[in-house]
């Protein structure tokens, strides 16, 4: 199983986007967080500033929308070019129709949980689904403590899509670092979104090929 680490841009330096994005060339992709004041209580960039880091990087951009009203904003992500487009459930009115559209536009569709969301009642649109995003922590804000108590949905994820048959990533947004992605891996996790750790380390790219070796590794023991 391939293990991808997405360092987060909430974490990075917003005046000097283009510089952090050129300081971790070994990312699997750039994970950007939309937030709108509404369904998160935070505000972060949109539509434009998403389009210039297009410009300037040809890494994967994860984009991961916290978000109001994805089915009628998230396909212009997937236009400009995002080659993954997360919507939580929570805000979606329509996710299986979201999820045609975004892959019609050539984008991965992702479907992101909060923390309460359940992920059983979701089981039968898996097949609609390129990633699902298990918060491990209360999204909105950088920095915040893993959530531990996650692990269980993140094992229970990992088994409704074995039981598919289907290539879905499970990623894990929150808390991410050398301390709990071990746990995260156990789980069945196989993409991590990683902000301070990573842009907080004296050498970010280091870190990045850190937590992936070690993810790689125990990987390798777990599956």
């Amino acid at each position: 199983m391939g293990m991808r680490i997405h360092p987060s841009l909430l974490s990075a330096d917003f005046a000097n986007f283009q510089r952090d994005i050129e300081s971790i060339p070994s990312a699997d992709g750039l994970h950007l967080d939309v937030m709108d004041y509404h369904f998160v209580p935070n505000l972060t960039f949109g539509l434009p500033v998403v389009e210039a880091i297009r410009k300037v990087t040809d890494h994967h951009i994860d984009m991961h929308l916290m978000i109001d009203d994805p089915d009628r904003w998230a396909p212009a992500y997937a236009e400009a070019g995002c080659e993954s487009v997360t919507f939580h459930v929570e805000a979606c009115k329509a996710p299986v129709r979201l999820a045609r559209e975004l892959r019609k536009l050539g984008a991965r569709a992702s479907m992101g949980l909060k923390p309460q969301t359940d992920i059983a009642p979701f089981e039968d649109i898996l097949p609609e689904l390129d990633m699902i995003l298990l918060m491990t922590v209360e999204p909105g804000f950088g920095g915040q403590k893993f959530l531990d108590i996650m692990l269980p949905k993140v094992r229970r994820t990992r088994e409704l899509v074995k039981k598919s048959g289907l290539d879905i990533w499970i990623q894990v947004d929150g808390g991410v670092s050398e301390s709990t992605i071990d746990q995260c891996i156990e789980a069945g996790a196989d993409t991590f979104v990683a902000g301070s750790a990573v842009f907080s380390a004296d050498d970010p790219d280091g870190m990045i090929r850190t937590l992936r070796e070690r993810a790689e590794e125990l990987s390798a023991h777990c599956h």
